[in-house]
């Protein structure tokens, strides 16, 4: 690859839009985390966020580089890749953030950038920037992180249904209001797992385009990883309470049995997935989970038009935040 003449602020600049990022993404995904806790009354919304930041910062220590590796070297050519190709995908996918955000809407903070990425590249280079293998991965769990989700969240409720079948309800609900403490710290384990490494990939493909970072190198710098943990713990911190009402409350309602089932379901989807290195969204996988336990109820019980918006802003993610990220790459020519 070759290395780019990069000055120090243009690079600090970038760094500093990629954990801006990754702030907003742990912001803008803290309801996935948390929604199901909240919602059942399990914890107080400043407690799970707490919980939340806590977990998503002890995912570094816990979980691999897989997707970090896929995002980095994966998805687009790395020849390819200089300041104004990272400049167009962050703010690309920054701007469809905080537009999803300031509706509501729970879309995919990791498909955001995905798309910002591949945008950016394709303004440059055309579509022979595209990397196959890394896309493929990440375009396959578009459909399988939420129908894992779905079943996985059915198939443990079915369970958990089936055991306590003559359990008194009073009984069961305060068992798992306990357990829904381990479910969700199991949620918020993965989705740091999983979610913070997309950053940790943007910031080492830009390092290694810098000449910064040798491309042999098998994994980027500590400080890289830590920095953009801590970027998406301060993030969840703050949280989005607009998209926690539409992921708790309006898709079904959730008691403590139900939001353990999903979280659940939700977590074993997010390791799998990380194990494997694809970059899925954590929206996806817990909305999946949702519906999987609302329709193991009863079909009614799921509000499927709300269900079916937010799969629509799936749908419109990687191609909205492609279109911007391609004017903000032109922007970034002009003025980086």
């Amino acid at each position: 690859m070759h290395t780019l003449q990069i000055s120090l602020w243009v690079l600090g600049l970038l760094i500093g839009l990629a954990l801006i990022f990754d702030f907003m993404n742990g912001f803008h995904d803290a309801a996935n985390a948390i929604a199901t806790v909240v919602s059942t009354g399990v914890l107080r919304p400043q407690t799970a966020v707490l919980m939340s930041a806590a977990f998503n910062f002890v995912a570094y220590f816990t979980v691999g580089l897989h997707v970090a590796s896929t995002v980095g070297k994966n998805t687009i050519d790395p020849a390819l890749v200089d300041h104004y190709v990272i400049f167009g995908a962050l703010v690309g996918a920054i701007v469809w953030n905080v537009i999803t955000w300031y509706y509501g809407i729970p879309s995919s903070s990791s498909h955001a950038l995905i798309g910002g990425l591949v945008g950016a590249a394709v303004a440059k280079g055309g579509t022979g920037a595209l990397k196959g293998d890394g896309l493929q991965k990440t375009v396959e769990f578009i459909v399988l992180s939420p129908l894992l989700g779905f079943v996985l969240g059915s198939i443990v409720m079915l369970i958990v249904s089936w055991i306590f079948v003559r359990t008194p309800p009073r009984k069961v609900d305060n068992w798992f209001r306990r357990l829904q403490l381990f479910s969700a710290a199991a949620y918020s384990l993965g989705h740091g797992g999983n979610d913070a490494q997309k950053t940790i990939g943007i910031i080492w493909m830009l390092l290694i385009a810098a000449g910064s970072t040798a491309a042999t190198a098998t994994a980027p710098p500590a400080w890289v990883a830590i920095c953009c943990y801590l970027a998406m713990s301060f993030g969840t911190m703050f949280g989005g309470w607009r998209i926690v009402k539409t992921m708790g409350q309006k898709i079904t309602k959730l008691k403590p049995v139900g939001g353990f089932c999903a979280e659940a379901g939700g977590a074993i989807t997010l390791f799998i997935a990380s194990a494997m290195g694809a970059p899925v969204s954590t929206t996806h996988t817990i909305t999946g989970a949702i519906v999987g336990v609302g329709s193991a109820q009863r079909a009614s019980a799921v509000r499927w038009g709300v269900a079916g918006n937010i799969v629509w802003a799936w749908i419109f993610t990687i191609p909205a935040s492609a279109f911007m990220a391609a004017i903000a790459w032109w922007i970034g020519k002009h003025v980086l």
